[in-house]
């Protein structure tokens, strides 16, 4: 695997706006017209303040990937060490939520892209990747 175009650190509200510009610039860069960039912010925005939330800290990474086909996209993986996701069927669940939010963060995040992968192991954190192709 390719190492990403681009790292950021994710431990204070503020990263989230760093996460987002660099999210718009990547996408905008690429070609994405504006509908796809605020579906893609909107995406990180949500899986990074999850971060924040339940792990306190973690790394979202963004990478301009190509496809078989010779489609371009935009990747970014989200990682964190937090305390994990028991039932991640339940947690992609429109409503459920662990803690005190409307539980729309995933299964939005989810719908906001071409395609969403997450492998959570409980005590050792998560991984969520979103792509979205041009």
């Amino acid at each position: 695997m390719q190492p990403p175009d681009e790292r950021i650190p994710i431990a204070a509200s503020e990263d989230l706006v760093t996460l987002r510009r660099a999210v718009r610039e990547r996408a905008a860069a690429l070609g994405f017209g504006h509908t796809d960039q605020v579906r893609l912010i909107t995406a990180a925005s949500e899986l990074g303040r999850n971060i924040l939330v339940y792990a306190v800290r973690g790394f979202a990474d963004l990478s301009t990937i190509s496809g078989n086909n010779g489609r371009r996209g935009l990747r970014v993986c989200f990682v964190d060490k937090g305390q994990g996701i028991e039932d991640i069927n339940l947690a992609l669940k429109d409503g459920y939520t662990s803690g005190r939010g409307l539980g729309k963060g995933l299964p939005g995040a989810r719908r906001l892209v071409d395609e969403f992968e997450i492998s959570s192991e409980v005590g050792r954190g998560t991984v969520v990747t979103i792509t979205k192709w041009l």
